[in-house]
């Protein structure tokens, strides 16, 4: 792989630092506002339900995932909750908008290691501003030549990100924890990704097939990814 990569791209949420647990914390929290109304399992699939619908208007992030839940709580409620409950999820979602940065393990002894040796960028998707905030209390942002928060990551955005940074896609590299949107768009356009899962996924970035291309890589973790690209 070292002979052919010379961008490596990173995904943000839980491939750099914690994201998708917070969501779920809160799902839970949430769920109990609602408890006198529906179980908490049909809450929660109403929520998802919510969230999906949303996408092609809210995009992914905290600030569509508030408006879900306040459109859920309307729509499960019949429009007769109580205002302290919509307040309630209002400051759900702002809890979750001042949440600490908390960096995956290795994670600054990877960007150290490969900083000078090839250019490297964020490759995330989500909202700007708060992608943005996430990035500067990381304390990451110095390692890193470029910064692309992108709406979507399907073909065509990476694409972009490619013309953007004058790099052929055989010698890109993206690495991340999706394998609906780290991987599969990627390899599509003829460039390498390593798959690193975590232990919490949103249901919309799962896949229900396997992944078999001389271009994907499957490792434990983002350590791993140094052998094959230092000598």
């Amino acid at each position: 792989m070292r002979n052919q990569i010379t961008v490596i791209a990173f995904d943000a949420d839980d491939t750099l630092w914690v994201n998708e647990p917070y969501f779920r914390d809160t799902e839970e929290q949430f769920a109990a506002l609602l408890e006198d109304f529906l179980p908490r399992h049909s809450i929660l699939a109403e929520l998802y339900k919510t969230e999906i619908a949303n996408l092609p208007l809210y995009g992914y992030g905290i600030k569509g995932f508030m408006l879900s839940m306040i459109e859920t709580v309307l729509r499960i409620t019949e429009g007769k909750a109580n205002p302290s409950v919509i307040n309630r999820a209002i400051q759900l979602g702002q809890e979750m908008l001042n949440k600490p940065i908390e960096l995956l393990d290795g994670v600054e002894d990877v960007l150290k290691a490969l900083h000078g040796k090839y250019k490297l960028v964020v490759a995330t998707k989500g909202d700007l501003l708060d992608q943005q905030r996430k990035l500067n209390k990381s304390g990451l942002d110095h390692y890193f030549h470029h910064i692309e928060i992108m709406s979507d990551k399907q073909e065509q955005d990476y694409q972009k990100l490619l013309k953007h940074l004058d790099c052929p896609a055989d010698q890109f590299l993206m690495l991340g924890n999706s394998l609906k949107s780290d991987v599969l768009p990627v390899l599509a356009i003829g460039g390498h990704a390593v798959h690193i899962p975590y232990h919490t996924t949103w249901a919309h970035e799962h896949i229900d097939h396997t992944i078999e291309h001389q271009n994907f890589y499957q490792m434990d973790s983002l350590m791993e990814v140094l052998p094959k690209l230092i000598e």
